[in-house]
């Protein structure tokens, strides 16, 4: 009896940690010096990425599942604009050869579908070159460069942003 006892309740913790979270894709935590980013990776799956799944122009959440979060353990330069430490939700308006990478101060966003409605709590925009990788990224990544600088690629798309 114990043991069944014991294997319905291991199959309901189970369960639940399934249900609950809402997840679709991996996630992961990548830092640097300063810099702290939490993002969810989803795969290219054979699917054109930009310009297509995630359409020139419109805001995406820089990842899968909640927006992507970005946290800054001193104040620094994003891209030229001045950010003080903090937590933040990383955005992008992709485009064919220039992104721009938005910091909203509203947390707690899911994908990019309420952007509109908190895009009064922006706290940076900067513009970055989009350059093609060569050769296909399967699964997004974001990383950091040698310089701390962000790193995001997925498809044949890098952008880099300096932080300083």
């Amino acid at each position: 009896m114990k043991q069944i006892l014991f294997l319905l309740a291991v199959l309901i913790t189970i369960g639940g940690h399934a249900q609950g979270s809402g997840r679709k894709s991996p996630h992961d935590t990548v830092s640097s010096k300063n810099t702290t980013v939490t993002y969810g990776r989803p795969y290219k799956k054979g699917r054109v990425v930009f310009g297509e799944l995630e359409k020139y122009g419109k805001v995406w959440r820089v990842g899968a599942d909640e927006a992507t979060t970005i946290r800054f353990s001193a104040d620094v330069k994003f891209g030229g604009a001045d950010v003080k430490a903090g937590t933040y939700t990383l955005f992008a308006i992709p485009g064919e050869t220039e992104w721009t990478l938005i910091l909203n101060s509203k947390l707690g966003q899911w994908g990019a579908y309420s952007y509109e409605k908190n895009k009064e709590a922006d706290i940076a925009s900067v513009k970055v070159p989009a350059q093609q990788t060569g050769s296909p990224v399967e699964q997004l990544t974001i990383r950091f460069g040698a310089a701390g600088e962000l790193i995001i690629e997925w498809d044949a798309v890098r952008v880099t942003v300096p932080i300083i």
